[in-house]
């Protein structure tokens, strides 16, 4: 969850093999070189190899997504 205004610095190694959904309001993937883009509730994406810099929530309510993953080998 990201509450309002916020945003979470991206780590690239956190998000490999992971899929995000994102179940409520809208999240910004902001790219080191300026580009940004926005997904709102539904949409299905991934956060690795995009150059980003941060996921922020432009909006005034919270932003909830799910990163699925499958299990690691041990």
């Amino acid at each position: 969850m990201i509450e309002p205004g916020g945003c979470r610095p991206h780590v690239e190694e956190e998000w490999i093999g992971v899929l995000v959904v994102v179940k409520a309001g809208e999240i910004e993937l902001q790219c080191r070189h300026g580009g940004a883009r926005r997904f709102v509730e539904g949409h299905v994406l991934w956060f690795t190899g995009l150059d980003l810099r941060t996921v922020h929530n432009p909006r005034s309510e919270p932003a909830v997504f799910l990163a699925v993953s499958r299990l690691r080998p041990a």
